[in-house]
């Protein structure tokens, strides 16, 4: 399971509320259709159930199912790090090859852009851009390059900066190359996370950027999210750590998406 849940869960939940709480907690968003399906019951009954785990502060609702509560379920940041440590860090060094000494970048929060900032240690003259604190600390005393952070508000174990504030930090600049994180995709391709305000960054992000590169391993390829970021034909070259599936690997191909699988 890649969610856990952050508080004691109330005694009056039936069993089969807390598998439904345990079977959103494992995408971070399901289907009323799925759930219903998985537990045996009407949609009626699922959206009862999601009714009470709602205003428990569980789950949330959202059109056509229930995704998780950042109150109640989060996916642990640090044991987060740790998952599949060995594909992020080839997709770091693959992403870390395509760019150059003195490149302007930007960088998205997230475990793998995390990764990718250690891989471009290495790097002489670069001009980092950034609305995760964790991804400029990376930097902290390297001899040539140059960190700016956006500003903004503080939220998540992640270190991201959210906001206004954040926002307008990323769209005073335009860099050579952007560095962007997801949580998903849609059949049809499309970009997909969970947090609307990390959303907006990640669209300012890929506005102001010269050369997208998203960054998502294979995890990510079946994974439901919630909020739209955006066409998989606004990004450049996606780096990953096992080839997609054949329903999305067509349709970066129509989109002129160039597919990069880092080596082992």
């Amino acid at each position: 399971m890649e969610y856990t849940l952050d508080i004691r869960l109330p005694e009056h939940l039936s069993l089969r509320q807390k598998e439904l709480l345990r079977l959103v907690a494992e995408k971070g968003f399901a289907p009323v259709e799925t759930l219903a399906q998985r537990l045996g019951v009407s949609t009626q009954t699922i959206r009862r159930d999601i009714g009470v785990l709602c205003e428990a502060k569980l789950l949330q609702r959202f059109h056509g199912g229930a995704g998780i509560a950042d109150t109640a379920v989060r996916l642990g940041y640090a044991k987060k790090r740790t998952r599949n440590k060995e594909g992020k860090t080839r997709i770091a060094e693959a992403v870390a090859q395509a760019i150059p000494d003195k490149a302007s970048i930007f960088l998205d929060v997230g475990t793998t852009v995390e990764a990718v900032a250690h891989a471009l240690l290495p790097r002489d003259g670069l001009r980092v851009f950034t609305h995760s604190m964790a991804a400029a600390s990376v930097f902290n005393g390297h001899p040539t390059s140059e960190v700016f952070v956006t500003g903004g508000m503080l939220r998540g174990a992640d270190g991201s900066l959210v906001g206004e504030t954040a926002l307008a930090g990323v769209s005073r600049f335009k860099a050579e190359f952007g560095v962007v994180a997801l949580s998903g995709f849609e059949e049809d391709g499309t970009l997909m996370d969970f947090d609307l305000e990390k959303v907006a960054i990640k669209q300012a992000i890929m506005s102001n950027s010269r050369t997208v590169f998203l960054v998502a391993d294979a995890s990510k390829f079946e994974r439901i999210a919630t909020v739209r970021v955006g066409s998989p034909s606004l990004v450049d070259s996606l780096f990953t750590d096992a080839p997609p599936p054949p329903f999305l690997a067509d349709v970066f191909e129509q989109a002129g998406v160039r597919v990069v699988v880092a080596d082992q």
